[in-house]
């Protein structure tokens, strides 16, 4: 099992370290670092600047939410990047919730899965240069016909040719539907929250998933002198998910908790979460559920920990990026 750092998403500022904990990570022998996008800092960016200052290391985007970009324009960044980075890119894409694709994109959030199949089509068509790129699909036109149109659009092929054709391209996925999906038309998959323990929540939609199929699965990991203060910033992140990255009803994290088995404990963090009641909202996450998707307490519990994870279908174990580069050292000592 590989070990992969991931930074996400940008909060108010840059996070400290950012470029000397990945020269670090790179040094200490990570295989890859992802970045991430909400409605702030973007995800493409950073990993140019980090091309710039690796040479070995994975450079990947988990994830390019679709509604940000059109699918040429996403495969133009794709292009771009690995180029740069000398064939290091690993395209990470995702659809987001409803909140955030009418809310920030502006865009319609109806049937994701078949915005998704279309969109990553597109990107595959875009990336083998065979034609000039034309699709005529229920989300997507090339060229453009519908309202509006000048009917002056013209078939085109990208000028710059793409390094890798094959370039890997990864979803981020939660539901059962999403998830066999992913196995059917992409090269990797990024779970949000999986857990060797749990195996039955995927197992069914992985069945026909190829052999060589990358699973890159993120998992905080807080090495602590105890499990009740490793579990804590895992419960704060749940709470935030499970609680507001959703409308109640429609919250694709609300719903995979339930998968879990914690269908009632759920309910009730969303419920404390958009009454207001955050703390009580943390609190209310199983710490059952925290633990069985991370990694937290003294090195030896992690170590015997570890052994579920190196047993499982994942690739890659993607960590949370620590505050600090001894974390990274003790991590690199403990998986690799």
């Amino acid at each position: 099992m590989k070990l992969g750092l991931m930074w996400g998403y940008w909060g108010r500022t840059p996070p400290a370290g950012f470029v000397e904990h990945t020269v670090e990570a790179e040094r200490l022998g990570y295989d890859s670092v992802w970045t991430a996008e909400a409605w702030g800092s973007d995800a493409l960016t950073p990993l140019g600047h980090l091309a710039a200052v690796t040479s070995t290391i994975g450079l990947g985007t988990s994830v390019v939410q679709l509604s940000a970009r059109t699918p040429t324009a996403t495969a133009m960044a794709a292009i771009t990047l690995d180029h740069l980075s000398g064939g290091r890119f690993r395209l990470g894409l995702g659809v987001s919730g409803p909140q955030v694709v009418e809310g920030w994109y502006g865009r319609p959030s109806r049937k994701p899965l078949a915005r998704t199949r279309e969109y990553v089509e597109i990107i595959r068509r875009v990336l083998a240069r065979e034609e000039p790129l034309e699709f005529d699909g229920e989300f997507y036109q090339h060229p453009y016909h519908g309202p509006g149109s000048t009917g002056l659009g013209k078939p085109l092929r990208t000028i710059t040719h793409p390094l890798r054709s094959d370039l890997p391209i990864y979803l981020g996925a939660e539901g059962p539907k999403n998830v066999a999906m992913t196995a059917e038309i992409a090269d990797g998959w990024l779970p949000l929250y999986y857990s060797p323990h749990h195996p039955e929540v995927y197992a069914p939609s992985l069945v026909d998933a190829p052999e060589g199929f990358d699973i890159v699965a993120g998992a905080q990991v807080n090495v602590t002198d105890t499990v009740e203060e490793g579990l804590l910033p895992v419960k704060m992140m749940l709470g935030f998910y499970i609680g507001g990255m959703g409308a109640e009803g429609t919250n694709y994290h609300t719903n995979l908790m339930a998968r879990f088995g914690y269908e009632a404990a759920a309910e009730q963090v969303q419920s404390l979460f958009l009454e207001g009641r955050r703390d009580e909202a943390v609190a209310a996450v199983p710490d059952e559920f925290a633990d069985a998707i991370s990694l937290v307490g003294p090195p030896e519990r992690i170590r015997e920990r570890l052994a579920a994870w190196e047993a499982s279908p994942v690739s890659t174990l993607l960590v949370y990026a620590p505050g600090d580069v001894a974390t990274l050292r003790t991590l690199a000592e403990l998986v690799l």
